[in-house]
């Protein structure tokens, strides 16, 4: 694709796709966590120094989290403060106002228009029903109002890869496009652990979403991409239970109501295919009576919830960690939010942080962890995407870099 650096922006007016979608505090409606925020701040400030008339698009929330699907005004006030230049917002996305407004910039001027979301074409359900491609959404309301203003469209919205949205794949057909340095850092950073990787190259899929953990299992094991793959939080679990472990039955019946029970058919293929190289955890943290408690896996069944890894693990898995070329690290091991089972969370970024290996991060929940054990110039990229970054590590075609590929030639 095209860099940012082969076009000149002087007193051209930019469509800028980011993704600056953040965790909102449910009871406060405030932002909580500024990483993407943070990661965009490069690409809005190269642009505007080269004098565009920049018109910033981006979504919050969507129909599956709509208690996040609130207006942008308080992502345009951060990314005001923390560049130290204005960047107006107008709670219009490509209606009258917001067209004036795009026309009305001048040279270093941006304006962050409302949120993408507010558009039934630009929401996931819509994506899923009607299904259009690139050259269809020529006629969405976005890119008809939109597109005419605009000289260049930059996209660095890598976490929304995955999406195939008008406002990510479509302004591609029409205008000169460029990848944004964000973009083009998580692409190579996710390229460097799927196609060369030093070993070797340990994989630690944790957290409670393990449809993200079996969506990339497949390919990093056959295609001997993950020497070890560390399996903790919830797939952990699903492991034990597959290698003839009895969790106990509260353990099951959450397994069970959340149909993860799905998982442990292919956990016993993966255990059977790729004996060795699939760690499981040595022992599991619960609570009773208002202290953490651990037990060696074992001396089960014990008859209550596992929301950590015990320290057996831990120490396991820190020296796999500390042997590793590679580190990828997708979901806490356990639940860090409660002080009782931080510490398996803790303890393994803090593994990651001290290895001489190349690490990546990814995934919202693993983001907000890693931030808040370790410094993140320990880390050797920590990326913003979760759905995208899977579907990248598992091989599917990401909607976003096929239509910047597509516009290289335009």
């Amino acid at each position: 694709m095209h860099s940012l650096n082969d076009f000149d922006y002087r007193d051209k007016t930019v469509i800028l796709r980011l993704d600056i979608n953040s965790p909102i505090d449910v009871e406060t409606g405030k932002i909580v966590n500024c990483n993407r925020i943070d990661k965009s701040l490069a690409t809005v400030t190269q642009l505007l120094d080269a004098g565009a008339k920049l018109a910033i698009i981006a979504h919050q929330g969507d129909t599956l989290d709509y208690q996040n699907l609130v207006s942008m005004q308080e992502h345009a006030e951060i990314l005001s403060d923390k560049l130290q230049r204005k960047i107006d917002y107008i709670d219009d996305v490509a209606g009258p106002a917001a067209c004036d407004a795009v026309r009305n910039l001048k040279g270093g001027d941006a304006v962050l228009l409302g949120n993408l979301r507010y558009l039934s074409e630009e929401i996931s359900t819509f994506e899923n029903a009607v299904k259009l491609n690139p050259e269809e959404m020529l006629n969405t309301y976005l890119v008809r109002r939109l597109a005419p203003l605009a000289d260049f469209y930059v996209n660095d919205a890598f976490a929304a890869a995955h999406r195939n949205a008008p406002s990510m794949v479509a302004f591609q057909e029409l205008l000169p496009s460029a990848g944004g340095p964000l973009l083009i850092n998580e692409v190579s950073a996710l390229t460097r652990v799927l196609e060369s990787p030093a070993r070797p190259a340990v994989f630690v899929l944790g957290g409670a979403k393990i449809s993200d953990a079996y969506g990339m299992m497949s390919r990093v094991l056959e295609n001997c991409i993950a020497d070890r793959i560390l399996a903790c939080g919830v797939t952990g679990i699903v492991m034990l239970i597959a290698k003839g472990y009895d969790v106990g039955a509260k353990m099951k019946k959450f397994i069970e109501d959340r149909s993860l029970d799905a998982f442990i058919e292919p956990s016993r293929k993966y255990l059977a295919e790729y004996s060795g190289r699939i760690v499981i955890p040595q022992d599991l943290a619960f609570e009773r009576d208002g202290v953490r408690q651990e037990i060696s896996v074992e001396s089960l069944p014990c008859d209550e919830l596992f929301p950590d890894v015990g320290r057996g693990t831990m120490a396991a898995f820190a020296q796999e960690i500390d042997e590793a070329g590679t580190i990828f690290f997708n979901g806490p091991p356990g639940v860090y939010e409660n002080p009782l089972f931080e510490d398996g969370t803790k303890s393994i970024l803090e593994s990651i942080a001290a290895a001489d290996g190349y690490s990546v991060i990814g995934g919202g929940d693993s983001v907000t962890a890693a931030q808040k054990y370790v410094d993140a110039e320990d880390i050797g990229y920590i990326c913003t995407a979760g759905g995208a970054m899977v579907r990248f590590l598992s091989g599917t075609s990401l909607p976003l870099l096929v239509a910047m590929e597509k516009s290289l030639g335009k």
